[in-house]
């Protein structure tokens, strides 16, 4: 099979490079899960009844803003994961085991998002998790006891890889933290693996973030081999093509570090980054590549897989999901010299959401395209490299990471691609 009909997106994309972060030693090859393990093509995902969009339908149908509740009315009618970053074991486990419940009797799959894990975010928006490994270990297992024997799937801690204390600003001079890290992640994998029909997937931050090798080493080192696979794009706002191609390097990166010629063993530092720039240092980093919304370059990363991998067998590479929560627009490209830190992450403006959920992608190793952001909520309270105290693209001080705000819901509706109903005759 070839890469194009691997990937069914263009090649016209960008950027050789082979100088990653040192992503560390490969484990072993990631195993093929059992099927009880890998979602349906026609899996159907739960609807939450109580999720922030439909609140927010009722209030714009009160107050005659018929277009925003019909909008609204739509997106509560999607499925979108249900983030658990709170409570005892006790108290997880008996929201998990309700919602369990209720997906049975709708014969529909719930998507949970495990967001605990300590140190989690560095001192950033999101900032908290457990107090220490015993009690996030202890709160995962109740998660897992929720679950229990039914079907659901599981995206484990996003950016705690792609973000490991390492590299906060603080840094972690002795190491200790980011081993505890790794520990925490491998320890809920192990755990929510257990369950036999839990579809677990490892988060790895997005296309726009850890070189390819420095991505697939820290999944391997965070017992990737234990699960169907991994994540991307969760909360941002990278192209679906784009993330398609970065997961696909990915995946072909872990297998030629575990299966691939004995010189590539462990080495998962010698694959080919997506940042390139032959006017920059060839050092793989973020920064010193073309700008990144510029892939025209990217052909050159496909060339080096088609070398150095060639066509592993597509039963033997690692599957993925991604969050097209927000990407229908793509990602936001700040006014050059604007800001001193644009945060392009935080409450992009202008953005839309993307491609609808699907287990039925139409690609061999996307599992599913879902909506792992809470749709309508802040990712924090952006001051874009000013003083503040307002965000500068919108005037007003943004809300509390994971509050609602009924602005940003709107627009990201208004602004979806595909357009929703109501506004595909626009």
């Amino acid at each position: 099979m070839s890469r194009a009909s691997r990937l069914l997106v263009p090649v016209a994309c960008a950027a050789l490079a082979s100088g990653v972060l040192g992503g560390g030693a490969a484990a072993a090859a990631p195993a093929t899960p059992t099927v009880d393990h890998v979602l349906p093509k026609d899996t159907r995902f739960y609807v939450d009844p109580e999720a922030g969009a439909a609140r927010q339908a009722v209030t714009d149908f009160k107050a005659g803003r018929i277009q925003d509740g019909l909008r609204m009315a739509q997106l509560a009618s999607w499925p979108q994961a249900i983030w658990l970053d709170y409570g005892t074991p006790a108290e997880i486990e008996k929201v998990v085991r309700k919602t369990m419940r209720a997906a049975r009797v709708t014969g529909t799959v719930p998507v949970f998002v495990l967001y605990n894990v300590t140190g989690r975010d560095c001192s950033f928006y999101s900032a908290g998790g457990a107090a220490d490994p015993e009690a996030y270990r202890a709160w995962v297992q109740g998660v897992a006891d929720g679950i229990g024997t039914g079907r659901a799937a599981v995206i484990v801690e996003p950016d705690g890889l792609a973000l490991l204390p390492r590299d906060c600003p603080e840094g972690d001079p002795d190491g200790t933290r980011t081993e505890q890290r790794y520990a925490n992640i491998r320890a809920a994998v192990d755990i929510v693996a257990a369950e036999p029909k839990t579809s677990v997937y490892l988060d790895g931050g997005s296309s726009n973030w850890q070189p390819v090798g420095e991505l697939a080493g820290r999944l391997l080192k965070a017992n990737l081999a234990k699960t169907q696979g991994f994540s991307l794009n969760v909360s941002n706002y990278q192209p679906t093509d784009q993330l398609n191609r970065y997961a696909t390097w990915v995946s072909e990166c872990v297998w030629y570090a575990t299966e691939g010629p004995a010189e590539a063993r462990g080495r998962t530092d010698a694959c080919a980054s997506q940042y390139y720039s032959p006017a920059a240092p060839n050092d793989g980093r973020p920064g010193n590549a073309v700008d990144f919304s510029d892939t025209s370059t990217w052909k050159w990363v496909d060339a080096w897989y088609d070398q150095a991998v060639g066509e592993p067998p597509v039963k033997d590479l690692t599957h993925y999901v991604l969050d097209n929560s927000r990407n229908g627009k793509g990602a936001w490209i700040p006014p050059a010299g604007k800001y001193a830190d644009a945060e392009p992450w935080c409450n992009a403006p202008g953005r839309g959401i993307g491609v609808r959920p699907t287990a039925n992608t139409g690609l061999p190793l996307a599992d599913a395209y879902l909506y792992v952001k809470t749709i309508g909520e802040s990712d924090g309270t952006c001051h874009r490299g000013t003083a503040g105290p307002v965000d500068p693209e919108y005037g007003v001080e943004d809300p509390a990471a994971g509050a609602w705000w009924p602005d940003f819901a709107h627009t990201l509706a208004a602004n979806a691609s595909p357009a929703l109903t109501f506004d595909a005759g626009r």
